[in-house]
């Protein structure tokens, strides 16, 4: 049984920093890509970031310069650091578990999600 289980959101001022983790369970973690998606408010769910097994990453473009990420094999865990944040940044956060495709990145498993409140 495959299992995500992020951990690391809560409220932080603008300006701010925060590191959310994904622990993960169930998979051959060495040889998965990874990826953190969030969904704002009342909007869609969208690509934040994600990491292949060779460690090469893709961003957002709106996190690009101040969101990292990043994985521990030996752990099997997924890191997403975020600097600077702003009440943009605000939303639900959920690891995946993916494969790179012809079309780019597709998670096949999701983690219950973190969320993120970035105010003042």
């Amino acid at each position: 049984q495959v299992q995500l289980v992020e951990s690391g959101g809560g409220l932080v001022q603008p300006g701010g920093s925060l590191t959310l983790s994904c622990a993960a369970s169930g998979i051959s973690f060495s040889t998965a890509s990874m990826g953190w998606y969030r969904q704002p408010p009342g909007k869609q769910r969208e690509l934040v970031a994600r990491i292949t097994s060779s460690g090469s990453t893709m961003y957002a473009d709106s996190v690009k310069g101040r969101f990292t990420i990043s994985r521990d094999n030996a752990k099997s865990t997924v890191y997403l650091e975020m600097k600077i944040l702003n009440p943009e940044d605000t939303a639900d956060y959920f690891c995946n578990a993916g494969r790179l495709t012809l079309r780019g990145y597709v998670p096949d498993y999701w983690g219950q999600g973190t969320r993120v409140t970035v105010s003042s």
